[in-house]
């Protein structure tokens, strides 16, 4: 997952929830998608932090 972009992270997560949302999944896979779709969800976050702090650090407080 971690060679994954966060495009193609994004991407995968929006599908298991569209899985989880059908409701039809047997308990077993329903638990192991909701375990990817955290996953899933903690990664994209970590990876827009990321990109905040970079913006953060780019543009910084402007010289007085």
């Amino acid at each position: 997952m971690k060679s994954q972009t966060f495009e193609q992270s994004l991407g995968r997560l929006e599908e298991v929830v569209q899985r989880l949302e059908r409701g039809d999944l047997p308990l077993e896979e329903a638990l192991a998608s909701f375990e990817e779709g955290m996953r899933l969800s903690r990664l994209c976050q970590k990876r827009l932090d990321e990109a905040e702090q970079k913006i953060e650090e780019l543009t910084g407080p402007a010289p007085a």
